[in-house]
């Protein structure tokens, strides 16, 4: 319903009663089937020992589309016709109908639709209802029919004849494992050089930058992970938080930068 607006009291003045009539699913669904100003059935009203008694029967066009079942291979059953309705009292509840309107011509901007800014009381509740259809050989025929699309397993396995090439093809490997798998070999390739080198080549870089992570002093270097780290752990510090989170620095008695020297 709309958030905001006005309230249209017209249907309260014209002193209306409606009726609240409970109708099964494949009834509305039926009655969604019917043109504008199509007929959807017949009401009939009569008394019999002091109560009044109700029925509803719905057109032979409606009722020859019949329930299509889920399945493709489902065939359609023909809609239960006759129906009768079980009246309820309100209870002493203040029950109204309300429905949403437009004070003019307003469209969203965004999508185009007319924007419903008005609320219709169109009457209040007198009677309730149930609509049930009358037990007979059409409504066991669309009741099995419910049970058995019911009971279907909602997923199936099937052998294929062909293979499918529609969708993704497998494959033996992925790129991602094949470029892991090749930068794996490059670095179990790579001799390990002199430790003083390797140390002249650590402090040379840290002249230029403070941090470094891992990968970085690896192309630097071009030596292996495990050797390199051994050598950082000698004369740097792994920080494991802060700003500069999973990076290497120099300890403070081997740090001597090049921007130190020229303030200096």
């Amino acid at each position: 319903m709309a958030e905001k607006g006005d309230l249209d009291l017209t249907g309260a003045k014209l002193n209306r009663g409606l009726w609240l009539v409970k109708v099964p699913k494949y009834l509305s669904q039926q009655w969604g089937k019917a043109t504008e100003r199509g007929e959807v059935g017949k009401l009939k009203i009569s008394k019999g020992q002091g109560k009044t008694e109700v029925s509803f029967v719905l057109s032979e066009e409606l009722a020859g589309g019949g329930v299509q079942g889920t399945s493709a291979k489902s065939t359609a059953i023909s809609t239960p016709r006759d129906h009768v309705l079980a009246l309820q009292g309100v209870a002493g509840q203040s029950l109204g109908v309300f429905t949403e309107g437009s004070s003019g011509k307003q469209t969203d901007a965004t999508s185009g639709n007319v924007v419903y800014d008005k609320l219709f009381l169109e009457g209040v509740v007198v009677q309730r209802a149930d609509c049930r259809p009358v037990v007979g050989e059409s409504y066991m025929k669309m009741k099995r029919m419910q049970i058995e699309e019911s009971s279907k397993p909602m997923r199936l396995s099937q052998q294929l004849e062909k293979a499918v090439t529609t969708n993704y093809k497998p494959v033996a490997n992925h790129q991602y494992n094949i470029a892991f798998d090749r930068r794996k070999k490059e670095e179990g390739k790579r001799a390990r050089a002199d430790k003083q080198q390797v140390l002249d080549m650590l402090f040379s870089a840290f002249e230029k930058h403070q941090y470094y992570n891992i990968r970085d002093l690896v192309d630097i270097t071009k030596q292996p992970v495990t050797y390199l780290k051994d050598i950082l752990r000698e004369i740097g510090i792994y920080n494991v938080k802060g700003t500069h989170k999973n990076t290497w620095e120099l300890k403070p008695e081997y740090r001597h930068y090049q921007s130190d020297e020229k303030s200096d």
